[in-house]
């Protein structure tokens, strides 16, 4: 190889490497706190609209949040933030395997809202729950 095609090859490859760099730098996992919106909202679960909660793994959505019906939990209820904290995209809850799932890019979140697997860079917000007789509120 002579000169002028070592720098050309050196260039290219420095160049593909500060190019990956910041490409791998934009996934990177960050111990920032858990993203979500602001809320407090109380849902009657006699209604209609939230039905699913009255079966062990079913959820549903509302203001931002998504709200799943646990027995492992004091109350059945855990809610946290609606949105993957990578590409927006809408959780659902896995009853089986008890986690929140991104079925964008395959992240993965626990019962506490933390990453456990896929791109996500930060945590999700997790909610107090507390249910009074057929009233559920959600705060935090």
């Amino acid at each position: 190889m002579n000169r002028k095609q070592f720098l050309k090859t050196s260039a290219l490859t420095l160049a593909g490497i500060a190019a990956g760099g910041s490409f791998l730098e934009s996934c990177k996992k960050s111990t920032t706190g858990p993203q979500g919106p602001t809320v407090n909202f109380t849902i009657d679960l006699n209604s209609s609209s939230y039905a699913a909660l009255s079966a062990t793994g079913g959820y549903v959505y509302s203001q931002g949040v998504i709200i799943a019906r646990i027995s492992s939990l004091l109350d059945g209820f855990i809610a946290v933030a609606q949105t993957c904290t990578h590409n927006g995209c809408t959780l659902t809850f896995g009853a089986g395997s008890q986690t929140f799932l991104c079925p964008c890019h395959g992240g993965t979140y626990d019962l506490n809202g933390n990453v456990t697997a896929g791109p996500p860079p930060y945590p999700i917000k997790r909610y107090s729950v507390s249910r009074s007789g057929n009233n559920l509120t959600v705060s935090g």
